[in-house]
């Protein structure tokens, strides 16, 4: 396996290896040329997220700026809104459904180290998937960490830290994150 194939199967991976490196460097070429479109070249910002992301659905709105890992593995569908400062590590895949809001300031970390303190001094690294619903809103300052689902139709309240999956219909807030209530 090679270690981009590691990486995506959420196997201990090596994030030096230069076919990474080289591709996370495309990505924050690709993050500086659209964090740095003005507003009214819509056509070229369009044209530069779909350069970087793997899959962009229509009427998609990422307000800069707005930072990537790899960006291939990030799916965006119909009618997304990720707010300023949305950060993505997308070291395997993370999905996001169609009309889902994401305020400012939430960050998606698929990516995640060893917990065993030996391993980690390795250098070796891992991750795994995040997969948002549709129609799904998630409150300014959120974070959602590596391995979760949030079910359609849910709201994640401001400044939660998403740590387990969230079912589909239900307001969920806290650190960890919790359900609080069905919608």
């Amino acid at each position: 396996m090679t270690e981009r194939e590691k990486m995506l199967s959420g196997a201990l991976y090596n994030a030096l290896d230069a076919d990474l490196v080289a591709a996370r460097a495309r990505a924050r070429d690709l993050v500086r040329a659209y964090n740095g479109l003005p507003e009214t070249a819509q056509a070229e910002r369009a044209e530069t997220l779909r350069s970087l992301l793997g899959s962009v659905g229509a009427r998609v709105e990422v307000v800069p700026p707005f930072q990537v890992d790899y960006g291939q593995y990030v799916t965006l569908g119909a009618g997304v809104f990720l707010n300023f400062n949305c950060v993505i590590l997308d070291t395997c895949e993370v999905r996001i459904g169609a009309k889902t809001l994401v305020g400012p300031g939430v960050q998606f970390y698929a990516a995640t180290h060893p917990t065993d303190p030996a391993v980690r001094r390795s250098g070796l690294e891992l991750g795994a998937p995040i997969t948002v619903g549709e129609n799904v809103w998630i409150g300014g300052g959120a974070l959602l960490l590596a391995g979760v689902t949030v079910g359609d139709d849910s709201v994640i309240g401001a400044g939660s830290v998403v740590t387990k999956s969230v079912p589909a219909g239900v307001l969920a807030a806290g650190n960890p994150c919790r359900v609080i209530r069905a919608l």
